[in-house]
């Protein structure tokens, strides 16, 4: 059964930021080890790079937008909470903060197809 405070839209809030930090924090070792392959060779970093031009690898960047448009704009909602006077319009912030994500990721997908 779930509780009532985790059917707020600023519970999910808090949730698919924490979420998305936990993700990126994952991609990140990833991101320095290909970084340092560029380091140790050009043959390595070309094989990374002709491994990217997979559609699988193509949707997992535009998850990565995703999360971190997510991340960035729940991020600016928990700012705004912190130091902003007015709560009351919590849902337009957190549906305009989710409307922005998608809307983000939709523009990468355009722009690299």
């Amino acid at each position: 059964m779930m509780r009532a405070s985790r059917n707020h839209p600023g519970w999910w809030a808090a949730l698919g930021h924490r979420l998305s930090g936990l993700a990126l924090a994952l991609f990140l070792p990833v991101h320095f080890l290909v970084l340092g392959l560029a380091l140790d060779s050009d043959a390595a970093l070309d094989s990374v790079i002709a491994w990217t031009d997979q559609p699988l690898v193509k949707v997992a960047e535009w998850g990565l937008v995703m999360l971190l448009t997510l991340h960035l704009g729940f991020g600016l909602r928990v700012l705004a909470l912190e130091f902003l006077p007015w709560r009351d319009p919590l849902k337009t912030l957190i549906s305009l903060g989710a409307g922005a994500s998608v809307l983000a990721g939709l523009l990468f997908w355009i722009m690299a197809s």
